[in-house]
């Protein structure tokens, strides 16, 4: 589900690196360790900052807790909504190999975002030139509204033919806008502390110098977070060290390898990341930080022997424990790819027309999953458990009203279309329809049998062939593995 995105308006980029390792180091101005809270281009500005600002602004920094202010990160976190906060470095060469082998197998399918930025997913300070650490945030999704069986109602609804199927993350409001919101407030939260225990306002108004503002794409300067703008590379970045960028599913981006090593869970046999304390019934987005702070303790894997989540796939699509071709993911048919689909996946999608859950409702993990701690993502009527005719029926104009602000919105009506007549089509080679209700499926497809779009036309016309599929295999809770 990555999707390409650009910076925020209120972000920075300037360049100025912060670690703490030179601004414990001490030193006098002018000495060859002096002044070392600023290194890479500006590492010969020490000293000058120093001068500029005093040894009451330094000491501020000597005497800064880094450990303590990841912890109040965390608090600030929560305050936002967030259930899990964690920081890891920006070394991830070991994943590197990994992703090349996935790469090469083509795994990626149609996604070529992925493979433009190759190996830039696993190395942060390309990405974000500067980049000094990486704040994992974990957000939960599962509807408050949902009891504890939860579970058991979604594999029920999978097996209801003329229902449709929504992935339980879709069905509320898009999480790219409610993650990206709440970690920027979080980002100018910890820019702020930042501010506060070294360079703080005052220091920065007594030098009447305007803040750093982050060069565009045509090289113009972009307001930063305190609505000034200066020249890029411009001596004003001195005036304001702190820069950060935000995440969510934007940008290629290793989240789950950031979240294991944030301490944040493990990466599962499904490739997705799991917790012990959460399941993987969750968001995740990052900020980039250019200041170094300590990382948090990784998590150990706890899959053990179960490959629950490999058997229940309708579509085989993890080909092997912790690799997953996208190729043959239903989430990735149904979201990602824009052109037709297989034929002979079309039977093993059943009722699913956006996205799939199979690998998390089967996995053992998940009956620790948490609620949302924020009313974004309860249900909307019409995507809880939708009426396939019904969604069937819905013009250009009712799918934009229905799906407005959801993730559903970007695949367009068109999509929407063709994965309903997939739908559709299923559920009339089941077997489990009364007459009138395959009649009435029939119908339904007809009408649009000379639809403007030669995809929906070709789905349409596959769908209305009988005798053409095969029934997904059967899985239950019961089938599930245990966390023991």
């Amino acid at each position: 589900m990555a999707h390409k995105g650009g910076f925020a308006a209120a972000q920075i980029a300037v360049a100025v690196q912060v670690r703490l390792s030179d601004l414990l180091a001490g030193g006098q101005p002018g000495s060859e360790r002096g002044g070392g809270a600023l290194v890479g281009q500006q590492q010969g500005r020490a000293g000058q900052w120093l001068r500029s600002w005093g040894w009451a602004s330094y000491n501020r920094w000597v005497m800064f807790d880094a450990a303590q202010f990841v912890t109040q990160i965390q608090g600030w976190g929560r305050e936002l909504g967030f259930s899990q906060i964690g920081v890891a470095s920006v070394d991830l060469a070991s994943a590197e190999d990994g992703l090349r082998r996935w790469l090469e197998a083509g795994f990626h399918g149609e996604m070529g975002y992925m493979a433009a930025h190759g190996l830039k997913r696993a190395r942060p300070a390309e990405l974000v030139p500067g980049t000094l650490s990486v704040i994992s945030a974990r957000m939960d999704y599962l509807p408050s509204s949902h009891g504890p069986d939860w579970r058991e109602q979604e594999w029920q609804g999978l097996h209801q033919p003329l229902q449709g199927s929504v992935a339980l993350y879709a069905r509320g409001r898009d999480y790219h806008k409610v993650l990206r919101q709440r970690l920027q407030r979080l980002a100018q939260r910890i820019e702020q502390g930042l501010l506060e225990q070294g360079l703080q306002q005052q220091d920065l108004q007594e030098q009447g110098a305007p803040a750093a503002a982050a060069p565009s794409a045509n090289g113009t300067a972009e307001p930063s977070a305190n609505g000034a703008a200066a020249p890029p590379n411009s001596g004003a970045a001195l005036q304001h060290p702190v820069s950060w960028r935000v995440f969510t599913d934007s940008a290629p981006v290793l989240e789950v390898e950031l979240a294991q090593r944030s301490g944040l869970g493990w990466r599962g046999k499904h490739t997705l990341a799991l917790s012990r304390d959460a399941g993987s019934m969750y968001f995740l987005g990052e900020i980039f930080l250019n200041f170094e702070l300590p990382p948090s303790a990784a998590v150990s894997s706890h899959c053990g022997h179960c490959r629950a989540c490999l058997d229940v796939c309708p579509t085989q699509a993890i080909v092997a424990p912790y690799r997953l071709d996208a190729r043959r993911c239903i989430a990735y048919l149904t979201i990602e790819h824009a052109g037709t689909i297989a034929p002979e996946l079309r039977p093993l999608i059943g009722n699913r027309i956006y996205g799939c859950d199979d690998c998390q409702l089967v996995c053992p993990w998940n009956k620790y999953a948490q609620r949302a701690r924020v009313p974004d993502f309860e249900p909307r009527e019409p995507l809880q458990a939708p009426e396939l005719l019904r969604v069937w029926g819905w013009s250009q104009a009712d799918f934009e009203r229905h799906t407005e602000g959801t993730p559903i919105r970007r695949i367009g009506h068109e999509r929407w279309l063709r994965n309903v007549a997939v739908a559709l089509g299923n559920a009339l080679a089941s077997g489990r329809l009364e007459p009138e209700q395959a009649a009435a499926v029939q119908a339904a497809l007809a009408s649009r049998l000379e639809d403007t779009s030669a995809l929906v036309r070709e789905h349409v016309r596959w769908a209305l062939v009988p005798e053409r599929g095969i029934e997904p295999p059967t899985f239950s809770l019961r089938m599930s593995c245990s966390t023991d």
